[in-house]
């Protein structure tokens, strides 16, 4: 964009389109595994939590919102279910008082990933949703205390977990990660690899929770975990060219780009790990 430019003169990115918009999920040609779930409601509360008018403690009210619903549908389309006869109160007056349906398997175990810093909230949140439905003896959270790795020119190379209070093995359990911005994947994969190495089987599934995700982002997750799936509700490639905006996610990933120069997300939220802890605001 020249300097003079106004960012409304962009074109409106295609996959915001409502016509693009296919049972509240952004179409895509990312692949099987991306979910970016493009409602107007949750778009509406992300761009209040974005904007720079926005501060604490409504941004604790905004990330705790969008993680409570995003949390939700994980629960409701990544954890197994199994058929139930429950009794209801109901059944003190009428033998029918029996609810027959499908609940989440409560003998499911999960481990909540906490990357902290942008992550401590979000998990924390999550933590407590699947311990609602699930049987707690079967759900955790670990901690994994890490930072972007730059080099001379401020890119980012990779992260470094410097901190770690793990519950032990993974094998056969699914792994959630709640990490705000999803911008390289460089924390993400960082803490993927740091599970393959502890003692035990492999994990069942990984599954990444973000508020926005950029192109960058999902090629690097599919390229080095293509089994992960990716949960999110907004992608940002704002950095694209305009004719890739006139195109579907994905329809030339080579050219879209959501990362400045510094690996941080456009149009984005600024740096949420500081933005929650109150660090520049």
């Amino acid at each position: 964009m020249a300097p003079n430019e106004s960012a409304t003169e962009r074109p409106l990115d295609l996959g915001y389109q409502a016509t693009e918009l296919v049972d509240g999920e952004l179409r895509h040609h990312y692949g099987p595994n991306v979910h970016i779930l493009a409602d107007a409601y949750h778009l509406s509360l992300l761009a209040k939590l974005s904007a720079d008018t926005t501060f604490q403690p409504e941004i604790n009210h905004l990330v705790t919102t969008l993680y409570r619903d995003l949390v939700a549908t994980v629960l409701a389309r990544e954890i197994p279910t199994v058929d139930v006869h429950r009794p209801t109160r109901m059944i003190a007056h009428t033998p029918q008082g029996v609810y027959r349906g499908r609940i989440v398997d409560p003998t499911t175990r999960v481990v909540c990933v906490d990357i902290a810093r942008a992550g401590m909230l979000p998990a924390q949140v999550c933590f407590d949703a699947l311990n609602h439905v699930l049987d707690p003896v079967g759900v955790r959270q670990d901690h994994l205390i890490m930072n972007r790795v730059t080099d001379e020119h401020g890119h980012v190379v990779g992260a470094r977990i410097f901190g770690e209070k793990a519950g032990g093995d993974v094998e056969g359990q699914i792994l959630v990660f709640p990490d705000p911005m999803g911008a390289t994947g460089s924390s993400f994969l960082k803490a993927a690899g740091y599970y393959k190495k502890l003692a035990g089987g492999a994990p069942k599934k990984l599954v990444t929770m973000n508020l926005i995700v950029t192109p960058e982002f999902v090629r690097n997750v599919r390229a080095a975990e293509p089994d992960a799936v990716i949960y999110a509700f907004r992608l940002d490639r704002g950095l694209s060219p305009d004719h890739v905006l006139a195109t579907l996610p994905g329809t030339h990933p080579e050219l879209e780009r959501g990362l400045n120069d510094h690996q941080y997300i456009v149009p984005g939220a600024g740096g949420l790990g500081e933005v929650i802890n109150n660090v520049f605001v």
